[in-house]
């Protein structure tokens, strides 16, 4: 049982003397991403190699969360130099020759070169993760240890100065003094909205009532989105440790945890990690001594994307449907059980102890004027270097995509960036060096929502992009409120018209009367940013609306019905393209000019995508 700083200080002592037992560290990726890459199976190949060359105990080998760098996954680093390999078991070589590999690294130091990752200059590969762009242009607050500890043991947490901040406010501090900390410090919710925390919290301290909730949002549901699922499987005492000292600040002994149902291993290690937390005595009755209580508990939702808007998640919470209600009555007030509840999201919650340990001042260093500390993103689409990324908030477009990101896949052209979610907005080239912020994003038609970033080049078509985010919201939608029942699914008719070569002229103006009329009369926040993906594409490309309408084309030669596939004069007559064509609709003598039947050709783009010489059009 923790019941002091000594305690801590001991257990962190005890950790330290057993890594020091290890002349050698390997940290090998268990997040999701790389467990589907094969990283599981490298380490298991890693530990018996290892057993069978007698280094089993003079070498470490942790299993983590995310490193952030999916696309190079499975990943494993080595030693505190942080030797970086990647796409291990992906290459044509065996793994278990690339395993050895690694082995000799530990053994003689000697750097395997074929593991290691391109850099920019042709010809040298990058070393160290200190070296790699990626990581370098980050600055990691939240995600700081996730990666380097194994999150299944709270020992790992500890020794990384784990619970500290929870000692530091539950003996020294009152409750009063952690708010004013979390005021000044300018924390806004990570979850979408970006409302001052610190308000949020002294609205629910104040409230009239009993008993209080503390709520944590990790019902993470936009396409493309994996923060809190990350953050979840990776740290989870860092949102632990922030929703107690939430409950001690606003006068709560409960706390609820409310996790998607699609997310098992972040249900798993979060289990775990209550688990360990209670039976330190981190959790329950008299936490270090100073008759506070309280406990966390697990709820599974049922995977609605509108149970993460905040009175849909607390219905769901209570066994009830899922559905929003009005906001003249505020969850502060009357949430969970209609008793004062605050709600955050799972990041928002990881803040609070790096806050508490390090001062509101140097929180509120980091970012630009209104808006404090950093931002994890989940930076994926046609970028190079898709992961999980975290910078100051007001870093730029350009910054996360080019910087960090590496640019274009193919060096292709951007196009644009749709941030914040389905509701969010597909921002233009124009505004590449626009720092990303709660303000900056809602003035361009767009929002950070809960991080979410989409990158698209020039093969992306912007009305086609509109359809889908508007098909996901019509099938997401809980359909209590007309104008968003309503309203998507009319959007939705038209948008799917323009696509398919039958739009009119007036449906511009008619999408532009919907979308205003939807945002506005909207009951919760999913139905008031439902048509930001249509409003914002029409605001930046209306030519490619216009084009789908006036011209029946698609510029960027993704809508079936505008298209048609042709062969150019520079045909070879490989045959490549005939060999892989699905429906047969392709004929020609090798070395001689192949053609595509027109009414056979079903449009799945195979030719082009196979053609090694350029022959293969899209009219």
């Amino acid at each position: 049982m923790i019941q002091s700083l000594d305690d801590l200080e001991n257990i962190k002592k005890e950790r330290d003397s057993q890594y020091r037992k290890h002349k050698k560290t390997v940290r090998i990726c268990f997040g999701p991403g790389c467990q589907a890459s094969g990283s599981r199976k490298i380490y298991e190949l890693l530990k018996a190699e290892l057993k069978s060359e007698s280094l089993q105990s003079k070498v470490r080998v942790v299993t983590t969360g995310c490193h952030g760098l999916c696309e190079r996954g499975p990943l494993v680093i080595l030693n505190d130099d942080e030797i970086f390999y990647q796409s291990i078991g992906k290459r044509k070589a065996k793994a278990e020759e690339e395993i050895r590999l690694i082995i000799n690294t530990i053994k003689t130091g000697e750097i395997a070169d074929k593991l290691l990752m391109d850099s920019h200059e042709k010809g040298k590969k990058y070393t160290s993760v200190k070296e790699i762009p990626f990581y370098s242009f980050q600055k990691k607050i939240i995600l700081n240890i996730v990666g380097k500890i194994d999150p299944e043991y709270i020992d790992e947490y500890i020794a990384h100065d784990g619970y500290k901040a929870l000692f530091k406010a539950l003996t020294t501090m009152k409750s009063d003094e952690i708010l004013g900390w979390v005021q000044k410090s300018g924390l806004r919710g990570r979850g979408g909205g970006g409302f001052a925390t610190g308000a949020k919290w002294k609205s629910c301290k104040e409230a009239h009532g009993s008993p209080k909730y503390i709520l944590a949002n990790g019902d993470e549901g936009d396409p493309g989105a994996f923060m809190d699922r990350v953050l979840m499987e990776g740290n989870p005492h860092a949102i632990l440790e922030g929703m107690i000292i939430g409950g001690y600040t606003i006068g709560s002994n409960q706390g609820y945890i409310y996790v998607r149902d699609e997310y098992p291993l972040a249900v798993k290690r979060l289990s775990t990690a209550i688990e360990q937390a209670r039976k330190q005595g981190l959790l329950g009755t008299n936490i270090f001594n100073t008759g506070f209580d309280f406990d966390i508990a697990i709820v599974r939702g049922g995977g609605a994307f509108v149970c993460g808007e905040s009175t849909a998640l607390m219905s769901s919470l209570e066994g009830k449907s899922g559905e929003p209600r009005a906001k003249y009555i505020h969850t502060v007030e009357r949430g969970l059980w209609d008793k004062p509840s605050n709600l955050n999201n799972v990041e928002t919650w990881a803040c609070i102890p790096v806050i508490i340990n390090n001062g509101w001042e140097w929180f509120a260093s980091i970012g630009n004027e209104k808006n404090k500390g950093t931002k994890v993103f989940s930076l994926v689409g046609k970028v190079k270097n898709t992961g999980l990324v975290e910078v100051p908030i007001g870093a730029t477009l350009r910054q996360i995509i080019y910087d960090i990101g590496g640019g274009i896949q193919d060096d292709r052209e951007f196009k644009a960036v749709q941030t914040g979610g389905p509701s969010g907005g597909c921002i233009p080239k124009e505004y590449l060096e626009t720092p990303i912020d709660f303000d900056t994003l809602r003035e361009l038609g767009s929002m950070m929502g809960s991080g979410g970033m989409i990158v698209m080049d020039d093969r992306n078509c912007m009305v086609d992009v509109a359809r889908y985010f508007l098909k996901f919201l019509v099938e997401e939608s809980c359909g209590k409120c007309v104008p968003c029942r309503e309203g998507t699914r009319r959007m939705l008719e038209i948008v799917e018209r323009i696509c398919d070569g039958e739009g009119k002229e007036e449906d511009i103006a008619h999408l532009e009367e919907l979308g205003r009329a939807v945002n506005i009369g909207s009951l919760c926040g999913l139905g008031q940013s439902a048509a930001n993906p249509v409003l914002s594409t029409l605001k930046y490309f209306m030519d490619e609306y216009e084009a789908h309408i006036k011209d029946k084309k698609c510029p960027a030669g993704v809508c079936k019905p505008l298209i048609h596939y042709t062969i150019l004069e520079n045909c070879t007559g490989c045959t490549l393209c005939a060999r892989e064509c699905p429906s047969n609709c392709i004929t020609g003598e090798k070395k001689k000019l192949h053609t595509i039947n027109q009414d056979k050709c079903i449009k799945c783009g195979m030719c082009y995508e196979v053609c090694k010489f350029g022959a293969v059009k899209v009219v």
